[in-house]
């Protein structure tokens, strides 16, 4: 559905059904250049199951009108207010790479609106290489290729979906050439000055949940350990020969893991 955010439309998938202020609320936040389909099998789950479900594009991506928010604080900043337009108190908001930087800055500024959070794919700091962000920022599809390619584990790069005739690397790689000239970068580059993450790991308070793979070059397990770490309540669950597009390598695991937290 549409729902009006800082005076600008926003899309947020909630499966055709209208929010009950009855049911609890799981927000689901994507990637850097990604938007609300990367969610598709836990969304569906929990709506039916009895969840309100609020997938959101951020600002600028997918459906929704930007402007595009700079920094992952005011991408934070605009999921309250997407709370707020949709008239909801408090929510699990669950995110992945980009979104998970997102999803744990909302925690730590806005507690008392987040009663869990689930961070896919997460390491602080996220740093972007020079030659990344060079290509993002010229819309060269160099920038896509790289991520494509270090967002999946070896053996997913050459098949291992459990559909047949499902190609992964190809599905994440047309999502990336959806983006509008300008996203990729800006939210690049937002995941590259995100450099007080670990200060604000400290200040989250909520029951957490982190989910890494074993071969994720990208948020390497080394780096979530140190996230896992800085929060007083969490708990980390490691999925083997996984990369770091978890939701489509394990999308049963990812869906499991979540289960437990929101």
């Amino acid at each position: 559905m549409m729902i009006t955010v800082d005076n600008s439309d926003a899309f947020v998938f909630t499966g055709g059904r209208e929010i009950d202020p009855g049911r609890e609320t799981i927000v689901f936040v994507h990637g850097a250049g990604l938007n609300h389909t990367v969610w598709t099998l836990p969304t569906r789950y929990f709506i039916r199951h009895g969840f309100n479900v609020l997938s959101v594009d951020l600002p600028g991506h997918g459906r929704s009108a930007g402007p595009l928010r700079t920094s992952i604080a005011a991408m934070a900043d605009w999921i309250v207010e997407m709370l707020d337009a949709a008239g909801v108190e408090r929510a699990a908001i669950v995110g992945h790479s980009m979104g998970s930087l997102v999803t744990l800055e909302t925690a730590a500024r806005h507690p008392e609106r987040v009663r869990s959070i689930a961070l896919l794919g997460t390491a602080l700091p996220m740093p972007v290489t020079d030659e990344l962000l060079a290509s993002a920022r010229d819309n060269d599809h160099t920038a896509i290729d790289m991520l494509t390619l270090w967002g999946y584990s070896k053996g997913a790069q050459i098949g291992g979906n459990d559909t047949p005739g499902m190609w992964m690397v190809g599905g994440t790689m047309r999502l990336f050439e959806q983006a509008a000239p300008g996203v990729l970068y800006n939210d690049l580059n937002a995941c590259n000055e995100y450099d007080y993450g670990l200060d604000s790991a400290a200040k989250v308070g909520c029951p957490t949940l982190m989910i890494t793979g074993t071969r994720d070059i990208m948020t390497p397990m080394f780096r979530a350990k140190d996230v896992h770490a800085a929060i007083a309540d969490s708990n980390m669950i490691v999925l083997k020969g996984s990369g770091h597009t978890m939701m489509s390598e394990q999308p049963d695991e990812v869906l499991d893991a979540l289960i437990t937290i929101v």
